[in-house]
């Protein structure tokens, strides 16, 4: 088969500019790989989920009749331990599940403000 001449150059063209288009598209133009999407797609549900059960744990904290000795726990406990410590505490196990989760916990424990002011009983009178 004889090609003309002229459709040589056109054809490596095409494929220099395809080459040329997907290396831009995918290093800047923000195009990812099916792969890609997926994993951030979970992480980013995850993440959701994390955030939508941070009032739970909080509302279990709140209404623990032995929170005080828990909170003196958390406190006590080294700064790397007390995701631990509140996983123990049993405030990061959510309803319906068996265990405690880690990252609901971690979440939980920047929500409490652990190391903020004590908190101040119901009676206090503010005198400002």
């Amino acid at each position: 088969m004889n090609t003309p001449e002229w459709l040589k150059p056109g054809i490596y063209g095409a494929l220099i500019g395809a080459a040329c288009v997907g290396i831009v598209g995918f290093s800047w133009g923000g195009w990812v790989t099916g792969g890609t999407s997926n994993d951030r797609a979970m992480a980013m549900s995850r993440d959701n989920v994390v955030t939508s059960m941070v009032p739970v744990c909080l509302d279990m904290a709140r209404s623990d009749p032995a929170r005080a000795d828990k909170l003196a726990t958390i406190r006590s406990a080294s700064t790397y331990q007390r995701r631990d410590a509140l996983m123990t505490s049993g405030w990061a196990t959510m309803p319906g599940t068996e265990a405690p989760d880690r990252d609901i916990a971690q979440a939980c424990l920047g929500a409490l403000d652990v190391d903020g002011l004590p908190e101040r009983p119901e009676s206090a009178v503010d005198e400002g």
